[in-house]
């Protein structure tokens, strides 16, 4: 493997809800990668509709970011103004017009195999919103995270729709402190490099 393709290579980071060792792997993760960007408008973009128990876990998790008002922190998709496959486009759009070289953390529930439900992602590269539904949507996001909320591959509207809701509450509970901390953690480095 050449140095080259070590300095490219996309990571993926995977942490169950409740292990915490490796959330703090994802944490640190994603505290570099908003140390790295700390000069580009610091956008998390959550997607999803609280049509769906699955499928809320991203306007869960952005009503929680938006409550903390982080500053210099721009969160679109809450729960009053969700984010979803009908406006995701102009969304994107809007945020391209306001910010400058915006660095985007798309956020997105998903659907995967039977043993990683539960489980957060951190990747680089962008999101593809609507993948495990078929559903053809634009991709979003230099980094992006996702929940796996339940298994996938059979019927996956019905499955999004019979999702627990204390597992969903549960991830973007999580997921809203790993984003939280991380920026946190940024800022202040920032300010002490400052004084």
């Amino acid at each position: 493997m050449s140095l080259f393709s070590l300095l490219t290579e996309t990571q993926k980071l995977k942490a169950h809800v409740d292990d915490y060792n490796a959330k703090a792997k994802l944490e640190a993760r994603l505290s570099d990668l908003f140390a790295t960007s700390r000069k580009r408008p610091a956008i998390i973009l959550c997607i999803g509709t609280d049509r769906s128990t699955g499928d809320a876990l991203g306007p869960l998790i952005g009503t929680h970011l938006s409550r903390l008002k982080l500053p210099q922190l721009h969160v679109y998709g809450t729960l009053d103004d969700p984010v979803h496959a009908t406006n995701l486009q102009q969304t994107i759009e809007i945020i391209q017009h306001n910010f400058l070289n915006p660095f985007i953390i798309a956020v997105d529930a998903c659907l995967g195999r039977l043993d990683s439900i539960g489980c957060i992602t951190l990747a680089d590269g962008p999101l593809k919103p609507g993948a495990g539904v078929n559903k053809n949507l634009p991709e979003v996001g230099e980094v992006h995270m996702t929940g796996i909320v339940n298994v996938g591959g059979f019927m996956e509207y019905m499955v999004l729709q019979n999702t627990r809701l204390n597992l969903v509450w549960r991830m973007s509970e999580n997921i809203s402190s790993l984003i939280t901390r991380s920026y946190l953690r940024m800022r202040v480095n920032i300010d002490e490099n400052v004084i």
